[in-house]
């Protein structure tokens, strides 16, 4: 199993103990891709900030 699928399962789980059972098992791996890619820009853009100095 890999990653993204292991946290897909995990937010499914996690929402379906907050009473949230209207998403698909689909939605939640699109939103655990989604939450990567702008981990993954945040990260890229803090780097790029220290690298150039900026705070």
């Amino acid at each position: 199993m890999s990653v993204k699928a292991m946290l897909a399962k995990l937010l499914e789980s996690e929402l379906a103990a907050r009473g949230v059972n209207s998403l698909a098992p689909s939605d939640c791996e699109e939103i655990v891709e989604r939450l990567i890619e702008r981990l993954t820009d945040l990260e890229l853009s803090l780097a790029a900030n220290k690298i150039n100095g900026e705070s």
